[in-house]
């Protein structure tokens, strides 16, 4: 099994996004056998989207990963990072009929035909920003590469932090962070946990904490992964994330809940430590790589295993798509570029992929890749509006 640390800077070679260093450590780790395996396996299963949708020359391949990567080492080590580049491009060719698939609506669907694309527009990724509403009622914004301090929190463009501290007195002032499509942002509170938000997100928080009481946030929709401060730093306080449909009490971990507006479940995944996740009908206890799935209409609470790293990705600027389907995708790709997507056919929404794509690729690029499987027609942007057809 890949531990942690090997894996994430797989995913940045793949997305081109890792150091010198961080190559240095993989091209070692690759050099055992059994290591170089994994490795093979692990791009095959999982990461080989970007490569398998496009047209094929193994050479050019080898060659693209070669000049991307050869500035970021010394020359002297050129020749042993050769073969790490060969391991990859050799394995995601190997996994091309393995990692793209599609579930059929019916046992006779053909290749679609090639017709034109119409881009009227050019869309961007998101970015850091968020909106800061204050006890007063007040609205700041928060933007990239601005500045903003005030009291006991400041902002250096991609993090809010509140000072820290806590209060010794039961006068807790509330304040809401808000990330609206097309928009991601951190923070750090008062008591060392840090929070990621994603697109379309609103959190509720504490600018201090009272000590040696109970730290509680509301996720009051949206997405967010949680680095909890341990309770042993606190005088034994415990930490609560409350939405509307759950409630989660941690001592001190890491863990993801998605809760957004219009799906019909809400998602808690365990990546270290443990939780309880529990609502009006049931309380459940999660362990690393559990993941719990709350029915809204029925409420019941289930229990799934599940890769967690997986989940967690969007916060190192990484989509990971396992296994899911493409309303699903483009669901996550309408909030980060805010943009308004529909499918001309209900079937084309059951296209099913696995990959990883990098938060700064530009959406046509990501259209023309998912066009290349053939399995949907065409697509249009006009305005803001995405048809898939």
């Amino acid at each position: 099994m890949i531990n942690a640390n090997i894996e994430n800077i797989i995913v940045k070679f793949l997305i081109k996004q890792a150091s010198a260093s961080e190559l240095t450590e993989l091209e070692e780790w690759i050099q055992d056998s059994n290591n170089k395996k994994l490795f093979e396996e692990y791009v095959k299963v999982n990461y080989a989207i970007e490569y398998n949708m496009r047209e094929f020359d193994s050479n050019k391949v080898i060659n693209e990963l070669l000049e991307a990567y050869a500035r970021e080492i010394k020359q002297k080590r050129s020749q042993k990072l050769r073969k790490l580049f060969y391991y990859s491009a050799a394995a995601v060719l190997s996994g091309v009929v393995m990692t793209t698939y599609f579930n059929r609506m019916n046992t006779d669907h053909k290749p679609a035909e090639v017709t034109k694309v119409v881009v009227n527009n050019v869309i961007n990724a998101g970015t850091d920003k968020a909106i800061l509403t204050l006890e007063d009622g007040s609205n700041v914004l928060l933007e990239k590469d601005k500045t903003y301090e005030k009291d006991n929190v400041v902002s250096n463009g991609k993090e809010l932090i509140c000072k820290h501290g806590n209060k010794s007195n039961s006068a807790v002032t509330y304040n809401y962070l808000t990330i609206p499509r097309g928009g991601q942002f951190k923070l750090s509170l008062s008591d060392g946990t840090e929070v990621w938000l994603n697109s379309e997100s609103k959190l509720k928080f504490p600018v201090a904490f009272v000590e040696g009481s109970l730290r509680k946030v509301e996720l009051i929709y949206g997405e967010a992964f949680f680095d909890v401060s341990p309770s042993t730093e606190h005088k034994g306080a415990k930490f609560k994330v409350l939405n509307k449909n759950q409630e989660v009490e941690v001592l001190g971990t890491e863990f993801n809940i998605k809760a957004y507006k219009e799906e019909e479940n809400v998602y808690t995944t365990l990546v270290e430590g443990k939780v309880t996740v529990s609502n009006a009908a049931a309380k459940k206890y999660l362990t690393p790589n559990q993941q719990s799935v709350i029915n809204l209409k029925n409420r019941d609470i289930t229990i799934k295993s599940i890769d967690a790293y997986n989940e967690v990705l969007w916060t190192k600027g990484i989509f990971s798509f396992k296994g899911r389907n493409l309303k699903e995708i483009m669901d996550v790709m309408s909030r980060w570029y805010d943009v308004e997507v529909v499918f001309q056919k209900p079937e084309l929404e059951k296209v099913k992929f696995n990959g990883v794509l990098s938060k700064n690729d530009n959406i046509k690029e990501i259209l023309k890749i998912i066009k290349k499987t053939n399995f949907i027609n065409d697509y249009e942007i006009k305005d803001r509006k995405i048809t898939i057809k």
